[in-house]
């Protein structure tokens, strides 16, 4: 290279590709972290689940079977196939006619039925009696009336998870209970989200008798007892959960509060931040551009630890009568009913806490991954 081609190289401008900003780098480094991606897409999939699937499952999450309480989790349909022809035969015992061979095929039952005297023709009714069959009939009658085929419906029911303590499908109250878990979850943790972090941010930033009026405040929030808080609101707005669940995230902002306080005063002393201020940045803007998007990776990992805080609350209080009231249920109230069955009737209790097992740590480890994407250190 000559001397001349130097010079024009070095008086050529940098060549610099697109900036990315803080939130679609973050985005970048999300998807490369495998386990966070995957957790997330299942989020997504049981979020979808518990709102569409209550619909699209043949039993309806309220519904009672008595005669189907407690029965365990089984892909083959119920009633099985052993029970149908001795009940078959047991509604017939005193019918005077002689059964045939009982075959069962699907939803329908049938035997040849025989009578010297001739059959009677009051003879379905004998089946319409029993809980199980319905829409008896007399078929393929022969001309003396003494001999026919007798059918009659019997209602088969798939159960995935079984039935809990009340004949009620385990599935579908499952997938309702992740719906209304996670909706507390969300909700509360959100209303934390807003307050802990203006609130924080503003009291660190501040400083000085701003900050310790603010904290103060805090402090006196935190010797209010929760429970009296929320006996409050139910006096005064009714058992309506939607405002509870509000009322938990007014009182969760407050660790919120303090962590991103924390991390403001030792932001606020970073260069960039005097180097904001000397450029005459305004507060707010300080504040929205550089000490909140720098606050977000210990808020991140916190507010993942909060929903699942928030969810075992909620079970807590629904044991006490003021959360999630019958039908309706959660993923608390489930594992709740299942403890106290656990014996006898095992599946109430495994689908469940399987099921909020596989939320804490998808929880878990998408807060981590966004813990490390958004992390200005790893820029």
């Amino acid at each position: 290279m000559t001397t001349r081609d130097l010079d024009t190289a070095l008086d050529a401008p940098p060549v610099s590709g697109p900036q990315r900003s803080l939130w679609s780098d973050a985005w970048i480094r999300l998807r490369r972290n495998r386990a966070a991606v995957a957790s997330g897409i299942l989020l997504i999939v049981l979020g979808i689940a518990s709102i569409v699937g209550p619909t699209l499952t043949p039993h309806a999450y309220d519904t009672v079977y008595p005669q189907y309480v407690r029965v365990p989790a089984s892909l083959e349909p119920y009633p099985r196939a052993e029970r149908i022809v001795p009940a078959f035969e047991r509604a017939l015992a005193r019918a005077r006619v002689v059964v045939g061979e009982v075959e069962v095929d699907g939803e329908t039952v049938r035997a040849p039925v025989s009578a010297e005297g001739g059959l009677d023709p009051r003879l379905p009714r004998y089946l319409d009696r029993s809980d199980l069959f319905g829409a008896a009939r007399l078929v393929d009658v022969a001309p003396d009336g003494t001999s026919g085929v007798l059918e009659a419906d019997v209602q088969r029911l798939r159960f995935l998870f079984g039935t809990d303590a009340n004949g009620r499908d385990l599935f579908s109250r499952t997938l309702v209970a992740v719906r209304i878990s996670l909706a507390i979850g969300l909700l509360a943790s959100l209303v934390a989200l807003v307050i802990g972090v203006t609130y924080g941010a503003v009291a660190g930033y501040a400083g000085g008798r701003v900050d310790a009026v603010m904290m103060r405040f805090v402090d006196v929030l935190y010797a209010l007892p929760f429970i009296f808080f929320v006996i409050l609101l139910v006096v005064f707005f009714g058992r309506n959960f939607v405002l509870i669940f509000l009322a938990v995230g007014a009182i969760e902002w407050l660790d919120m509060a303090r962590i991103v306080r924390g991390q403001t005063l030792s932001l606020k002393r970073q260069e960039f931040v005097q180097a904001a201020e000397a450029l005459g940045v305004e507060a707010s803007g300080i504040l929205r551009r550089h000490i909140v998007p720098n606050t977000l990776g210990p808020v991140v990992v916190y507010l993942t630890l909060l929903v699942p805080k928030v969810i075992l609350l909620e079970s807590f209080l629904s044991f006490l009568g003021l959360g999630v009231q019958e039908p309706l249920t959660s993923l608390g109230v489930l594992i709740s009913e299942g403890a106290a069955n656990m014996q006898g009737a095992p599946w109430m209790l495994v689908f469940p806490a399987a099921t909020l097992i596989a939320i804490l740590f998808a929880l878990n480890f998408l807060g981590d991954g966004l813990r490390d994407a958004l992390d200005p250190k790893d820029r």
